[in-house]
């Protein structure tokens, strides 16, 4: 029987397959039995399956002796503030992130409402890797509580942060085109929109769960939805992932912001409205150098992570951060909750937007510039450690960090190698000031992997 892949990120396969009955009712029950039969709040991305998954666990944990709070379908940064505010132990969120429409999967959220750590994780898992499931009898059996309205509270939290001034967004009735990918952000997405004086125009919006497009929000995906700005003459474009905890801005001429740089716009927007002492800030690894511009120019302080929301959070928590992120698309704001939300990205973004008075591509050109190529590898037949020994081999002359995969820096660029956590794929990713600086070392670094694949 093929196996899931598990990771600090949860478990994820391709539905029916690797993510089946059997291993859905074992990682459910076991993490009931970790919870010790407590509250546990679920939800689910929407994509196909989804709603299947849903009602197994249910029937999981309350046969388990679990009392069960039901969302619906709701980003995961929905079920995880849903844990926090409602006290309960922990929580599941059923998405498959941005894998493609076949796969599906399980995220286990802690009794903060932050995602399972290393340590966490592996207790967990000893359960999940034990003998037999654990049961309750009929007269045990506890409640289900079904609370969809929990989108309107956190909509509410986003509207209620400090540096977001409500009205002066609504008295610039942005025109926004939205993509949610038909998935969990088709509803609460446009709702906040609507509530910040907002005229949206939705493209996959349908909550059907039916992607039309790959759901991985990177520019040769979204072509359909770049045209849709142009046509509608909209202000921005905004597209979020299936569990809608990523954020992706496209400018008003149709063309990619670029994902680094939402984490970039929230940082440079939170970081001014606060007293230099308070300015601490947190991204990972492979996050954009433009951060570290922005950090020094209001003399703040930045750290770094390896690559992960849990490992982000542990990190802001460590330094006492006030907002932190990941390039991909992920803010982090702790007012709200220790958790990537793409509605706190939304607000912060267009409260920035209105300070500044100028269009979305104008307010992109001030910003330090710096351009970043993502791409992965399927291993197939190659060795990633093999890779990962190449380089840190070749270039031991400057200065590498080995936290989380390899990065590599030199003069005025830097790479960095990271075997995926969620699929059978090693992550590149390089950046230099130029597009055509940042091709060249890719293509360098492509070409260096092929000759190792040869010998």
């Amino acid at each position: 029987m093929k196996q899931p892949i598990i990771s600090i990120s949860g478990i994820r396969g391709i539905f029916g397959v690797s993510l089946n009955p059997e291993n859905i009712i074992t990682y459910s029950n076991a993490f009931a039995h970790y919870l010790n039969y407590g509250r546990i709040v679920i939800g689910r991305d929407g994509r196909f399956g989804g709603d299947i998954i849903e009602k197994l666990v249910e029937s999981v944990l309350l046969m388990s002796g679990c009392e069960a709070i039901n969302l619906g379908m709701v980003p995961t940064p929905t079920i995880a503030l849903a844990v926090e505010k409602l006290k309960a132990d922990g929580g599941i969120s059923f998405t498959a992130s941005h894998n493609p429409q076949e796969w599906n999967g399980m995220k286990f959220i802690n009794s903060k409402g932050i995602f399972l750590n290393a340590k966490e994780n592996r207790k967990f898992l000893k359960f999940a890797d034990e003998d037999g499931n654990r049961y309750v009898e009929r007269d045990k059996i506890k409640q289900v509580e079904y609370y969809p309205e929990f989108i309107d509270f956190h909509i509410n939290k986003v509207l209620s942060i400090k540096s977001i001034n409500v009205n002066k967004i609504k008295r610039r009735k942005f025109k926004v085109v939205v993509d949610c990918v038909n998935a969990s952000g088709s509803f609460i997405i446009p709702k906040l929109l609507v509530k910040l004086g907002c005229k949206v125009i939705k493209v996959d919006c349908d909550g059907s769960g039916i992607f039309n497009r790959e759901p991985e929000p990177a520019p040769e995906n979204l072509k359909n939805t770049f045209r849709a700005v142009k046509k509608h003459r909209a202000d921005l474009g905004i597209v979020v992932d299936p569990d809608a905890d990523r954020l992706v801005i496209i400018t008003e001429e149709g063309k990619p912001f670029g994902e680094e740089y939402t984490i970039v716009t929230a940082i440079n927007h939170v970081l001014k409205c606060v007293p230099p002492r308070k300015r601490i800030a947190v991204v990972n690894l492979s996050t954009t150098r433009a951060v570290n511009d922005l950090v020094n120019k209001y003399n703040g302080k930045l750290y770094r992570s390896p690559v992960g929301e849990v490992n982000v959070i542990n990190k802001m928590i460590e330094c006492k951060a006030i907002i932190g992120g990941e390039g991909s698309g992920g803010v982090i704001l702790p007012e709200l909750h220790y958790g990537r939300d793409s509605l706190v990205g939304i607000a912060l973004v267009l409260s920035e937007l209105v300070e500044f008075g100028g269009k979305v591509s104008e307010y992109k050109k001030q910003l330090p510039e710096y351009h970043i190529l993502k791409t992965k590898l399927d291993l197939n037949e190659l060795n990633p450690d093999e890779i990962l020994n190449h380089f840190r081999e070749e270039y031991k002359q400057y200065k590498q960090n080995e936290e989380d995969g390899l990065r590599i820096d030199f003069k005025d660029s830097w790479v960095n190698f990271r075997k995926s956590n969620t699929e059978p794929i090693i992550r590149i990713i390089t950046e230099v000031k130029t597009m055509k600086q940042t091709k060249e070392l890719q293509t360098q670094v492509l070409k260096e992997i092929e000759s190792i694949n040869k010998r």
